[in-house]
C-alpha cells in the first residue's frame, strides 16, 4: 500500500517562507492529482492547493486565501510534491497533509492521510 510522509513544517515568524515536501512510497505521484490541506484543531481539513490532474502547474488550484503566496510543484524524480509558502501569516498556523486527491470527501482513500507537518507563524 502507497504511503505519504509530509515534511518541512517549523516555526516562522510572520512574513517568512517554509516549503513543504511530500514523498510518496509505494506509488507514483504523477499518476494523481495531489492535494495539500490543512486542519486546524476543532475544525475541518481545508484544500490549499492541488496540482491538477494532468500534474502540471499550469493547472495548479489554490485557496483564494493562499493564491499568489503559495505555490505546489513536483519533482517526478524524487517521487515528491512541494508547497512553497511565502509571506506566511498567523491564520496559516495549522497542520499541513497532502495526499492524493484534491477533494476532502475523497483525498485518502486511495492512499491514506500521512501524519501532517506542523507550520506554526509567531505573529
Amino acid at each position: 500500500q502507497g504511503h505519504v510522509v509530509e515534511s518541512g513544517g517549523g516555526v516562522v515568524q510572520a512574513g517568512g517562507s517554509l516549503r513543504l515536501s511530500c514523498l510518496a512510497s509505494g506509488f507514483t505521484l504523477n499518476w494523481y492529482a495531489i492535494g495539500w490541506f490543512r486542519q486546524v484543531t476543532g475544525k475541518g481539513r481545508e484544500e490549499v492547493a492541488c496540482t491538477g490532474d494532468s500534474g502540471s502547474d499550469e493547472t495548479a488550484d489554490y485557496a483564494p486565501s493562499v493564491r499568489g503566496r503559495f505555490t505546489i510543484s513536483k519533482d517526478d524524480a524524487q517521487n515528491t510534491v512541494y508547497l512553497q509558502m511565502n509571506e506566511l501569516k498567523p491564520e496559516d498556523t495549522a497542520i499541513y497533509y497532502c495526499a492524493v486527491g484534491c477533494n476532502t470527501a475523497t483525498a485518502g482513500l486511495i492512499v491514506p492521510w500521512g501524519q501532517g507537518t506542523q507550520v506554526t507563524v509567531a505573529s
